[in-house]
């Protein structure tokens, strides 16, 4: 069969998985041997949390009946041979739905009540609420039993015109927009806001979140989905007919949650089985698609390339049956390749700038810190060895050397004492305009201005003003941070030359990325608060949960950049912690060491080599971390191969010479 979507991912997530044991390898030999310190092991902790984390976001759009449920079955779950979403005529799906899998969870189908609306919360804030969500298990052996939960996304309730207008399915406004009335003048509604099916699939389980969002009213009347949802997917398929083209309905769709963010936006022509016809030829119909191909990429505004016509209908059926010719005549594959050429190559990019970040961080911490404790040991040894053929008193002058240079050494704790001091208050200046209390303050600021215009017209200048305030904010951290290196940097160099220290300096954290992350919320909110958004902003109940909504993303953005920041002050200044307890450790053994040469002289060349023989521990310690962590950056510009990382994971690791286990602290004892 052709190379799927699946395989594509299944290498990458192959080559994240051998990735994340070569690091667990790596970090295993460090801890057994107490090459790093608390914070390192944190930044390890960190960051095998990002490689067994890592999400893959593909987020499927369209109006009602455009074949979006049958198109995510066709690519993603057409291995189970059955319809995993419910994708039968009449049968849609009409709450937005996540797919995805969570191993510390049951098989479930959890369901968020439509009437949570009016409570003016954000999906984000009732997420762990797991009381607001009625869940229901799934049985994933019983493809019926499991068939039949899932129709529960489909199910909807008709409400009153004045319930439906709270929900926001319905705008006085846009009257052509609203929902046909029944003849008891009610709307026909959603019964869920949000539906998550946590479901044990093999791509799921790779990382692979599925967000399937339905019809126009279901985005519009949902903030989270535009603002956060959509603008955070690494792809984005957007759904139309080929029968139809692109209808008024679409088009609002698009304009209006999708056109920014091109490079990571396709369009889907479905359904072209149904222009299929006995009086034409195969030419003919070719050409007709071909023909609406081109007038959907001129009206939607995209290259030819982003526009795939094929049926989701005929590519799951042939998926089921084996059928390589049916599959091909689908056209799924060009998508699925185009998928995996857009979104694999990314992901690894980012995954192994990580690593080799991360690697080469690490390296510089062990290699700072086991050079530190070879230099000690020489400096023992260098000792030791001048007091062959010395006399007791000889001895007893090193004794009083050592004791002099403790003394001496010790008055660095009152330069430490103030450096520490002074650490202390810029780092809390550099954190202070990232704090939830300040942007809170520059939230608030912004919804004052949008409410001193009328009908809130001037929602969009006022958002554009508070996201040029929050970018100096990070501007400001950007600085406040680099002042800090320089600090620390000169007072490093004062410490190194005075007191013998060896503190290295490390590249401080780049904000930047954060500020290109405020960029993306902006311009999808931009986008959002047009004419139509304005008036609905004007709704105290809409304003509320957009505020809601806004501080919820942006807290995230400020919360990681907080963190970052702050994490690198700990492992930058935690070193001096650390080599204070080692020099300390260092004039004790010294100390240790003459006396014990002092009572027997035998013992000054069992001591000399004990010094050689940790010595060279140490720099077997130090070989093979470097041995292990190359191998963890070698496998990170390797990159995934299909078939080749599926094959790694199930074989062992080569085995390689050790040393034998003995922590630092006992080598050097």
């Amino acid at each position: 069969m052709t190379p799927t979507f699946a395989v594509s991912l299944d290498a990458l997530s192959g080559w994240r998985t051998t990735l994340a044991r070569r690091l667990d390898e790596a970090s295993r030999f460090l801890a057994d041997h107490e090459l790093v310190d608390a914070q390192a092991a944190a930044q390890v902790a960190a960051l095998r949390e990002r490689l067994g984390n890592e999400k893959l976001v593909v987020a499927f759009v369209a109006e009602f009946s455009r074949g979006k449920s049958e198109l995510i079955n066709a690519i993603f779950f057409a291995d189970t041979g059955r319809r995993v979403l419910p994708a039968t005529p009449g049968r849609t799906t009409m709450c937005p739905v996540e797919l995805a899998w969570d191993a510390d969870e049951p098989a479930s189908l959890m369901l968020l009540p439509i009437e949570t609306r009016l409570d003016g919360l954000s999906l984000g804030e009732l997420r762990p609420q797991r009381r607001a969500w009625t869940v229901r298990e799934l049985q994933v052996d019983d493809p019926e039993k499991l068939s039949q939960a899932l129709q529960e996304v489909t199910r909807t309730r008709f409400v009153s015109q004045d319930q439906a207008r709270a929900l926001g399915f319905w705008d006085d406004d846009q009257p052509d927009d609203n929902p046909p009335l029944d003849d008891a003048g009610r709307v026909e509604v959603p019964a869920w806001r949000h539906a998550l099916i946590n479901y044990p699939h093999p791509m799921l389980k790779q990382g692979l979140v599925v967000l399937d969002t339905p019809g126009l009213n279901a985005i519009g009347a949902e903030p989270e989905l535009t603002l956060s949802l959509l603008p955070t997917a690494h792809a984005t398929v957007f759904i139309l007919g080929a029968d139809t083209g692109v209808t008024k309905s679409d088009l609002g769709v698009w304009r209006d949650h999708l056109s920014a963010h091109a490079p990571a936006r396709f369009v889907v022509l479905n359904k072209i089985d149904a222009l299929l016809d006995p009086l034409a030829t195969v030419e003919q119909v070719d050409a007709q698609i071909a023909a609406q191909c081109v007038e959907t990429a001129r009206t939607l505004g995209v290259g030819l390339d982003r526009v795939f016509p094929l049926s989701a209908r005929q590519a799951l059926a042939a998926r089921v049956s084996g059928d390589e010719r049916a599959l091909r005549r689908s056209r799924l594959p060009a998508l699925e390749a185009a998928l995996g050429a857009q979104l694999l190559p990314q992901r690894r990019q980012v995954l192994e700038q990580t690593v080799l970040g991360g690697a080469q961080q690490l390296e510089t911490h062990v290699a700072r810190r086991l050079g530190d404790s070879r230099r000690q040991l020489a400096e023992q040894m260098l000792e030791l060895r001048g007091l062959r053929g010395k006399s007791g008193a000889k001895l007893r002058l090193m004794l009083q050397r050592v004791d002099a240079e403790t003394a001496e050494f010790e008055q660095c704790t009152v330069r430490l004492q103030a450096l520490r001091v002074v650490h202390s208050r810029m780092l809390k200046d550099a954190l202070v305009g990232l704090s939830s209390d300040r942007l809170r303050e520059e939230v608030a600021q912004m919804q004052t201005q949008m409410n001193a215009s009328l009908l809130n017209l001037g929602a969009k200048k006022a958002f554009i003003a508070m996201c040029a305030r929050l970018r100096k904010l990070l501007d400001d951290a950007q600085q406040r941070s680099a002042e800090i290196r320089e600090m620390l940097g000169a007072s490093f160099i004062k410490l190194n030359s005075e007191f013998g220290f060896s503190l290295l300096m490390t590249q401080a954290p780049e904000l930047e990325r954060f500020s290109a992350e405020l960029g993306l919320i902006e311009s999808s909110y931009v986008q959002y608060l047009g004419l139509t958004q304005a008036l609905r902003l004007s709704q105290p109940r809409f304003m509320e949960q957009f505020r809601r909504m806004l501080v919820s993303k942006l807290r995230v953005v400020f919360e990681n950049a907080s963190a970052e920041l702050e994490l690198w002050n700990k492992a930058t200044s935690s070193q001096v912690d650390s080599q204070l307890r080692e020099r300390r450790r260092n004039f004790r053994r010294r100390r240790e060491s003459l006396e014990r040469v002092q009572a027997a002289a035998s013992d000054l060349e069992l001591r000399i080599a004990e010094l050689e023989a940790q010595d060279e521990r140490l720099h077997g310690f130090l070989r093979r971390s470097h041995e292990l962590l190359e191998a963890l950056r070698e496998h990170a510009r390797a990159g995934p191969v299909a078939g080749s990382d599926l094959i790694s994971l199930r074989m062992p690791l080569a085995d390689e010479a050790e040393p034998s286990h003995v922590p630092l602290r006992r080598a050097l004892a």
